[in-house]
């Protein structure tokens, strides 16, 4: 492919590759929510679109929530809930972000606001719900910490129990003055916590405690990357097996063997995102593992495409498929439909989402239309109503 024209209950959350269902599973139509930037936008929060698993079409049917800067989300388990960082410095008048629960409308999916908590750092940029749905984690990149927060019952949230702050600094002094927790994962069986800290190259790794919602560090307290690289988002194969991380600042994906009953990554190898030498204002975002397991992609940012890798499944290790580029600016966030069928890119500074055709044998990706008007959108979401 060319850079230019190439052409379980828990299954609900549909956030991560994690999740797979046939087509046949899966409705003519699910809903996609949408996390944006308020700030210096014309967007006034959080979007939902309607997707259609057969053709492609993507609809924008508005706005869902109003509501500031919800750059990351994460949909509950049972699909009543869904929970928005807010990506700001300041709460309640003191320096924190924002963690938002919302109610989910089933018949309109309009979200109503349930209630709000510090999110125990400045600037979280990421969250997600454990597989128990009792707690949400929350990664803030401003502070350098992470959280934890109980789920009360009807879908409120506690405040935190848990805020964890990093420590240390690394060699790229402009980026790694100092701890930015940027993402938080939680593995299949609920029992550890990952969180990827572009700042101390490190992928910290917590125990989590599912009734109290509780963090604490692991006896093997993290996985260290190479100086400069950046860790910025993790996401693990279908298998449990192997774990990839894609690196900010160097343009890289490490893979990693990940041993469930330890709680341990083993770096297996490292690959770069672009096709020649990263170059100034290249900058990767997201990682996300195909379904089937069988592909890898990853988002680049001045380069504007989205890396394609296989997996050999006996090993874990990715091997460079090509780009696609067509229509995409600034790729934050992206992430694959229900069906593993298509891929949806989330174009930042293009103000739309792209929609990509995804070539079930060699993982290559072909445009599947025009890409749809959308503020600054940084955050895609599948839901999947009740049939």
């Amino acid at each position: 492919m060319s850079h230019a024209a190439i052409p379980f209950s828990v299954a609900a959350v549909l956030g991560a590759a994690a999740m797979f269902a046939t087509a046949a599973d899966v409705p003519e139509t699910v809903w996609v929510y949408v996390g944006t930037y308020t700030s210096g936008s014309t967007s006034k929060g959080i979007y939902l679109m309607e997707f259609n698993t057969r053709t492609g079409a993507l609809t924008n049917k508005g706005l869902a929530a109003e509501t500031k800067d919800p750059s990351f989300l994460a949909i509950h388990p049972n699909r009543k809930f869904l929970y928005a960082v807010g990506e700001v410095s300041e709460y309640q008048g003191k320096p924190s972000g924002a963690v938002t629960a919302f109610a989910i409308d089933p018949q309109t999916g309009k979200l109503t606001p349930l209630n709000s908590q510090p999110s125990g750092g400045t600037g979280p940029c990421h969250i997600v719900v454990d597989r128990e749905g009792r707690c949400a984690l929350v990664a803030n990149y401003g502070g350098g910490s992470v959280a934890s927060l109980p789920i009360q019952p009807d879908g409120k949230l506690g405040e935190p129990v848990s805020v964890i702050q990093h420590r240390g600094s690394s060699v790229n002094k402009s980026r790694q003055e100092a701890p930015h927790a940027h993402s938080i994962n939680v593995d299949a069986a609920n029992q550890f916590a990952f969180a990827a800290d572009l700042g101390t190259d490190q992928i910290l790794i917590y125990r989590l405690d599912p009734t109290t919602c509780k963090l604490t560090p692991h006896s093997t307290p993290f996985a260290s990357l190479a100086p400069g690289s950046g860790p910025r988002h993790f996401a693990f194969h279908p298998s449990g097996k192997y774990a990839y991380v894609i690196n900010e600042l160097l343009c890289t994906i490490t893979a990693f063997r990940y041993d469930a009953a330890k709680g341990t990554l083993t770096e297996i190898q490292t690959v770069t995102t672009l096709p020649h030498e990263v170059r100034p204002g290249y900058t990767t975002a997201e990682v996300v593992v195909h379904p089937s397991g069988k592909f890898v992609y990853g988002s680049n940012r001045g380069h504007n495409s989205i890396a394609v890798f296989t997996v050999d499944e006996a090993t874990g290790k990715l091997t460079p498929a090509g780009h696609q580029g067509q229509g995409i600016k600034t790729p934050r966030n992206f992430n694959v439909d229900p069906t593993g069928r298509f891929l949806l890119v989330g174009n930042q500074d293009g103000d739309s989402i792209s929609v990509f055709r995804i070539d079930p044998t060699s993982g290559a990706l072909t445009p599947a239309g025009e890409p749809v008007a959308v503020p600054r959108p940084v955050c895609i979401r599948f839901y999947l109503p009740e049939k």
